[in-house]
């Protein structure tokens, strides 16, 4: 029992040492404005800071049809239509010649 203790004091300050050795350490002079693009640009995203106190009832958009636009949604992904053919694609095989013409 007292050769593992002693094994164990002497490993735990060696590998104290070696684990602070991995440590990163912040730079010592930062900027005082460091980190004030990141606030700036929230504040410049948010169109209404107190919008979480409206507790009126949203207009415009019915439960059901809203469940309807979100259901449509979903499902053009899953099942995407083919894509339309239209006044564009009239005379194009679709392919490319590429290379030059002799």
């Amino acid at each position: 029992m007292n050769k593992f203790s002693t094994k164990t004091t002497l490993c735990l300050p060696i590998l104290m040492l070696v684990l602070t050795a991995c440590v990163t350490h912040p730079p010592k002079r930062m900027d005082t404005r460091f980190g004030n693009a990141v606030g700036m640009a929230k504040a410049q995203q948010t169109v209404n800071p107190d919008a979480s106190l409206n507790t009126a009832p949203v207009r415009g958009v019915d439960g059901q049809a809203g469940d309807a636009m979100y259901d449509n949604y979903r499902d053009s992904y899953i099942n995407r239509p083919a894509p339309a053919r239209g006044a564009l694609d009239v005379g194009t095989s679709g392919g490319s010649r590429g290379g030059s013409q002799q």
